[in-house]
């Protein structure tokens, strides 16, 4: 295989809600600028989000695993390894992923898990930061400027390296709502798949080089 035609990073996707991150990924993907890795596999952690509809109007194979119906921590993040090992994933993108992974997870996988969180870390970011919950804390503290933030993920909530951010204006009279859809327009769905093609590059060269 020449080298302009090697194969692209495998990409999997962990999500929870609606998929808009997912869906900025899938359309970055058909427009090329994903064009070092291909998403494989989607995982969600609710059997019911809209994130799974998306998934298959694109024809990407998905899967549901359920902290609920496992048996605790351990065994949630053993069936996502399985998956991962099945469909030989090489990078996992947290997209609006829910649940915390552990050490344990975490550690096999370093900087081959990348997560984008909706403020410019380290501002409103940690454990009990996620959705509403970080623009309802960034119009509390009254910040004129807020934005997006993609990292590698680790063993603390939001503590990885960071690769990308994005700065967004607070507007006067924002609600939650309305800057939480700015936040994600004019910054998540711009970073995370910008994100996620210069990691997949940076796999690429790694295998090259462990040729």
């Amino acid at each position: 295989m020449k080298k302009s035609e090697k194969a692209p990073a495998r990409i999997a996707v962990l999500v929870s809600g609606g998929g808009t991150n997912l869906q900025a990924l899938i359309d970055a993907e058909r427009a090329g600028r994903i064009h070092s890795g291909r998403i494989v596999l989607v995982i969600s952690g609710n059997p019911e989000a809209y994130a799974l509809k998306r998934a298959e109007t694109a024809g990407i194979p998905a899967a549901v695993v359920s902290k609920k119906n496992c048996g605790g921590q351990t065994e949630f993040e053993e069936k996502i390894k399985e998956l991962l090992r099945e469909y030989r994933v090489d990078l996992i993108v947290l997209a609006g992923f829910l649940s915390i992974l552990s050490e344990n997870f975490t550690r096999d996988f370093p900087r081959r898990i990348i997560n984008v969180h909706p403020a410019l870390i380290p501002s409103f970011c940690g454990k009990g930061y996620y959705g509403l919950k970080v623009h309802e804390a960034a119009l509390a503290a009254g910040v004129k400027v807020t934005g997006a933030t993609v990292h590698f993920v680790n063993e603390v909530p939001d503590g990885g390296e960071i690769i990308m951010q994005k700065a967004v204006s607070v507007c006067r009279g924002d609600t939650p709502e309305t800057l939480q859809k700015r936040v994600m327009r004019l910054a998540e769905w711009k970073i995370l798949p910008a994100a996620t093609e210069k990691v997949c590059a940076e796999i690429l060269r790694a295998k090259e080089k462990a040729k």
